[in-house]
């Protein structure tokens, strides 16, 4: 078994790898403010030469993701590739690889959907009586998918997580809770995103890369996902399992983390990005 290497700084690994990947939630920022030492790392990252990306499971295209990601101090020059499951979707729109026509758009922002939908010539219906698939972007207060169960509706997901951090140490449902119970319950759901290979072996292609380090707050999606795709692999214990690093060994939180989740050990772990 992959023993995992405790280390202080990316810098210390960083010319191992052909492009370094990042996770955006939990491990750039809080979705309040940038991690303490992130801003800076990656500056000093891209000022020596470094190959870098984000991979994120959001719902929205990649360009929205860039300029979120610059909000928060991350300069767009700075990356070679935004890559996300809404932008995996997108293509496959595009590309005329899904066949369905009217979508129910279940989402969290009043205006979100159809934003996206009118960058895709995407038909979106009110009802879910009358669509032919639902299109999972987001998670409101209050969502159902029985409706679609009984008609047994196809599912596209474009957010594969199912819990994400916050500020605060708060962490909140997304729309992957929704999707695994609907499959779960005999649903068909096609999801976009990690831990799912397709979109770590487009990303590779698209950064013309053979060695790849995948930087992430997950193990379920991150380090899982970059795992089965042959990258190697840097937990941050800041985002979504900050608790159960906040007390104890580090290791033994790990080896217990990765025992209740059945997932691989991460090649490395660091406290955040730095």
């Amino acid at each position: 078994m992959l023993v995992t290497r405790e280390i202080n700084s990316i810098i210390e690994i960083a010319s191992d790898y052909d492009a370094i990947v990042f996770d955006q939630w939990g491990v750039l920022h809080d979705g309040a403010k940038p991690y303490s030492f992130a801003v800076q790392t990656l500056r000093q990252l891209n000022i020596s030469g470094h190959c870098l990306a984000v991979l994120s499971n959001s719902g929205k295209r990649a360009s929205s993701n860039a300029q979120r990601i610059h909000s928060f101090g991350f300069e767009e020059a700075w990356f070679d590739a935004v890559m996300t499951s809404g932008e995996a979707f997108a293509a496959e729109i595009l590309n005329k690889k899904i066949s369905e026509q009217t979508f129910f758009a279940i989402k969290r922002t009043t205006g979100d959907a159809d934003r996206f939908a009118a960058e895709l010539s995407l038909r979106l219906s009110e009802n879910i009586q009358h669509c032919d698939a639902i299109l999972l972007r987001g998670f409101p207060d209050s969502a159902s998918l029985h409706e679609a169960l009984d008609r047994q509706i196809p599912v596209y997901c474009t957010n594969p997580d199912s819990k994400a951090p916050r500020s605060g140490g708060i962490q909140v449902i997304q729309p992957g809770a929704l999707a695994f119970d609907y499959e779960e319950k005999g649903g068909r759901v096609t999801f976009y995103g990690k831990p799912h290979r397709p979109i770590f072996e487009n990303l590779k292609l698209m950064l013309g890369a053979e060695r790849l380090l995948m930087v992430g707050d997950s193990l379920e999606n991150d380090i899982a996902g970059g795992y089965e795709a042959g990258w190697d692999t840097l937990l941050v214990k800041c985002g979504l399992h900050s608790k159960r690093f906040s007390k104890g060994d580090t290791q033994k939180n790990l080896k217990e983390l990765t025992s209740e989740l059945s997932t691989p050990n991460p090649t490395f772990i660091i406290e955040q990005v730095k």
